[in-house]
């Protein structure tokens, strides 16, 4: 068949939650798929966010599911790009959310996450979610 069902797998990475502080997303493992996207969502900020009160969205990859590095070149991803930090994403300003934001990893390591870096004094809090979708099954008999 081919709809988008069954070329597809959705992952949560992080439950919708209000998040005040850093926390590593959940790994998803590329095996047996060749493409993958993070999609992350937010909801309206319960601080106001600035320069100093923000959160950065960095992603990271592992051969090996246990060390973990920043992804730090444009070539490994798709629909956006990543800073020498691997930040692909910064909400550091009102008014940028409520909003989904993507970004697909193409690199050469197996393992993929996205980690939520908080910076600042978040007594409120932001709901966010993320996502990853695996695409193009290895194994699929649908072309």
């Amino acid at each position: 068949m081919r709809d988008i069902s069954n070329r597809t797998k959705a992952v949560t990475c992080q439950d919708a939650k209000v998040f005040t502080s850093d926390t590593d997303g959940t790994t998803v493992d590329r095996q047996g798929f060749e493409s993958l996207m993070f999609v992350v969502n937010s909801g309206i900020e319960g601080d106001t966010l600035s320069g100093s009160v923000k959160f950065d969205f960095i992603l990271e990859h592992s051969d090996d599911d246990s060390t973990f590095t920043a992804v730090t070149s444009s070539t490994d991803v798709t629909e956006g790009s990543v800073d020498s930090s691997g930040i692909f994403l910064t909400l550091d300003a009102n008014g940028e959310t409520p909003q989904t934001s993507q970004i697909g990893y193409i690199g050469g390591k197996r393992y993929a996450r996205v980690k939520i870096d908080a910076t600042g004094s978040h007594s409120n809090g932001t709901p966010i979610s993320i996502q990853g979708i695996l695409g193009n099954p290895i194994d699929s008999t649908d072309a």
